[in-house]
């Protein structure tokens, strides 16, 4: 049996790429369209991407950097996840105006919220630069030196792609360096928030049905992207008005059905498809376990204080959020990259290919080394693996107040440098400069005050420093531990809670109030005393320290530059994806049930009902607010509700995300907005890795579930007037033989 099926995992390399897999650039969608419209696509290419005229790419923004957003209104309306706004809905909340708790909801206007920082950015245009790139290479570079020709070429690229614009643009690689291609953004600054409903709807099913179906989650917001008079990005101002955009997404609420085409447009963050048999082993037994256990005692810490006050509840909503999502992220990867076999998946492949190597003495020169090349160095790595993680999670992002100190003694010895330089000046310009750059850098500290202070607990912090810090001692080998944690250990004979209590009582940090008042008067000396300053170059230092592998990391990259190449020379005629990088991507394929075990089939959508079936009042993960209770036990949906009474919550469908795709819209067929895409399935968490065809689903908002929580529940009927709300259906005939069925019959008929 299984030699069985390492042929058929063999086979399947030759032929091609089921519809569902790939995230591919919307710039080369020449080559999937006919496989789209084989599977209901009504638009033309243009439609969907087009530098000259409005087209979809247009109402699709990079929320943030971290998410994704789609346009839908022509006044700038922004659709996004609950989840994506979060930590913008947790900094406008207080305990007096919770809108975590409460929901926020701008009636008119002038009731929405700016929000520092945040941005969208819309791509202008790609471009490939392949060539140009691969002109300034040679095979006699080093990967250093390879690194450093590829970013000179790439900005000097971008650099002219911009000239004379407001534009921005960066070169990217692809497909491990071995394909480049240009993108030209337009970024807007002024973001301000719209509506956002309740956490008990936005994170309905909270933790525990993080990544699982059946889902009942209204995870979404609203914000609205502004420009000046004239349509120009532009810093906040009153004076600004709502974006017109070049185009924004229709929203149809005739609703979706089993088979239905749908398709993705949005921003995935990373994901790992080429990885080797050796790292998918790694991230089974090293990595994913080390980044679960240091996360579970941060959750824990933050979940004690937070669970005793309302305050530190808002102050550390976002933050816990942040830190809980990949927490069971890497659970569940871990647990589905062994229960998918997809060392073994991954294992076919490399056999597959080290035969094709050996066939010719051209490939066993240009490709013989890679496999053993992958061995080596993750042999090597599984040494450090774990202390590198330590050194991100348990070490500079582990104790607030050590990244805190890293900033400011850094941003205090520039000021106390430029105090010196002005007081040696011997001209009165340079004088004037120096002071002018310290009053700049001492008023930056201030400023920057107030976000750190706003939502920060020391109490939390003092036990996160101590629990954390005696984790990574005693779990870290002594000789890659950083030595500031072994100095630690010494002077305070492994106490770490004694060390942690001290610190907090010597340190300028701990409040803003002894902050400001060491900034009235301050003094170099004092600097170079505070432990906090001391802890955070220390812990930086490791974590630097961890990222220099004596070269395994140069020799991973070759190998996997080498084994794509290879892998794309050997199955010529396979349409290989690249891996997401934070790129505008385009995914597709169809509204699917699946059966997710013995005897266990999930339907493809859930309802209302389902919210009241979970419903626990006392856990806070499952409380339903009493006016949703009242509107679903009355059935009062409105035009939302399908053909058979029910209100339709989420829906699941084949299309391939990961995250950044958070906020996606999803896209019917017509080019309309029937859903906002916010999270995977369980049974497919190794899915970044290795697709896996029959399981991995994307789970969604129903447009018709936001829609009505925006009118029904909020009264929010301003934002449902600035819509272009469409009712009919979409007749979107698939054609059975382009889908994965396809392929299963071609793997028979070689049989």
């Amino acid at each position: 049996m299984k030699k069985f099926l390492s042929f058929l995992l063999v086979l399947a390399l030759a032929i091609p790429a089921a519809a569902n897999e790939g995230m591919w650039l919307p710039l080369l969608l020449g080559r999937n369209y006919e496989d789209m419209k084989a599977h209901g696509l009504q638009l033309t290419p243009e439609q969907i991407y087009d530098i000259n005229n409005g087209s979809l790419k247009d109402a699709i923004v990079s929320f943030g950097g971290f998410c994704t957003g789609e346009i839908i209104s022509n006044e700038g309306l922004i659709l996004t996840n609950h989840h994506c706004g979060y930590g913008q809905i947790q900094s406008h909340s207080t305990p007096e105006n919770d809108y975590l708790s409460d929901g926020f909801w701008a009636y008119e206007k002038s009731q929405e919220l700016p929000n520092e920082g945040l941005f969208v950015r819309f791509l202008v245009r790609m471009e490939d630069v392949t060539n140009e790139v691969l002109n300034v290479l040679n095979d006699e570079m080093t990967e250093d030196e390879r690194r450093a020709a590829i970013g000179k070429i790439g900005k000097e690229i971008s650099a002219k792609a911009t000239d004379g614009t407001h534009y921005d643009a960066n070169v990217r690689s692809f497909y491990h360096g071995n394909e480049f291609y240009l993108f030209v953004y337009e970024t807007f600054n002024d973001v301000r928030l719209v509506g956002a409903p309740p956490s008990s709807i936005g994170k309905y099913g909270g933790d525990t049905d993080n990544w699982m179906w059946p889902r009942h989650t209204g995870d979404f917001s609203m914000f609205r992207v502004y420009a000046d008079k004239d349509g120009m990005p532009a810093e906040y101002s009153e004076d600004n008005v709502p974006l017109s955009p070049k185009h924004y997404l229709p929203v149809n609420i005739s609703g979706v059905k089993d088979g239905d085409y749908t398709m993705i447009m949005g921003y995935p963050g990373s994901t790992d498809r080429y990885l080797s048999s050796a790292g998918v082993k790694q991230a089974i037994d090293k990595y994913g376990p080390a980044v679960v256990r240091v996360r579970d005692l941060k959750l824990k810490i933050m979940k004690k204080y937070m669970d005793a006050d309302a305050t530190t509840r808002i102050q550390y909503a976002s933050k816990y959020a942040r830190v809980s999502n990949y927490w069971k992220y890497y659970i569940g990867q871990t647990e589905q990259l062994q229960s998918n076999h997809v060392y073994d998946k991954k294992k076919a492949i490399e056999d597959q290919f080290a035969a094709w190597v050996n066939e010719d003495p051209a490939r066993q020169a240009k490709y013989g080394e890679v496999l053993q090349m992958f061995a080596d160095a993750y042999q090597a790595t599984d040494k450090t693996v774990t202390a590198k993680v330590y050194a991100r999670e348990a070490g500079i992002s582990g104790p607030e107040i050590a990244l805190q100190g890293l900033r400011f003694g850094r941003t205090m010895d520039a000021y106390f440098k430029a105090m010196e330089a002005a007081e040696e000046a011997e001209d009165s310009e340079t004088k004037t400069q120096m002071t002018t750059r310290a009053e700049t850098l001492l008023a930056a500290v201030k400023a920057s005050a107030d976000g750190f202070y706003k939502d920060y607990n020391a109490a939390l912090d003092q036990e996160m420093t101590a629990k954390v810090l005696e984790l990574y001692y005693n779990d870290i080998p002594a000789d890659q531990q950083p030595e500031i944690l072994k100095e630690i250990a010494d002077d305070y004979n492994g106490n770490f809670e004694k060390y942690a209590k001290k610190l907090f009582k010597k340190t300028v940090l701990a409040s803003k109030e002894e902050l400001m008042e060491y900034l009235e008067k301050p003094k170099e000396k004092t600097l170079k005393k505070d432990p906090a300053i001391a802890l955070g170059e220390g812990l930086y230092a490791a974590y630097l320290a961890s990222n220099e592998d004596a070269g395994n990391g140069d020799k991973l990259e070759k190998a996997y530059r080498l084994f794509t190449a290879g892998l794309r020379e050997m199955n010529s005629d396979r349409n290989y994806s690249p891996d997401a990088n934070s790129t505008m991507r385009l995914t597709y394929g169809t509204v699917g049930s699946y059966d997710a075990r013995d005897a266990v089939h999930y339907k493809h959508y859930t309802t209302a009902q389902g919210i009241l079936e979970k419903k626990d009042n006392s856990n806070p993960e499952f409380v339903v607010p009493s006016k949703l209770e009242e509107l679903i036990k009355n059935k009062d949906y409105g035009r939302y509700a399908n053909a058979d009474g029910e209100l339709p919550v989420c829906f699941i469908h084949n299309t391939d995300i990961t995250g950044g795709n958070s906020g996606s819209p999803v896209i019917n067929a017509r080019g309309e907005l029937i859903g906002t895409a916010f999270d995977g399935n369980w049974e497919a968490m190794s899915g970044d890795i290795y697709f896996e065809p029959e399981i991995q689903r994307t789970i969604s908002v129903d447009i018709r579930y936001t829609l009505f929580i925006v009118e029904k529940y909020a009264g929010a009927t301003n934002l449902i007037k600035e819509m272009k709300v469409v009712t009919e259906p979409v007749d979107s005939k698939v054609d059975e033989n382009a889908d994965s069925d396809a392929m299963t019959m071609e793997v028979q008929g070689q049989d």
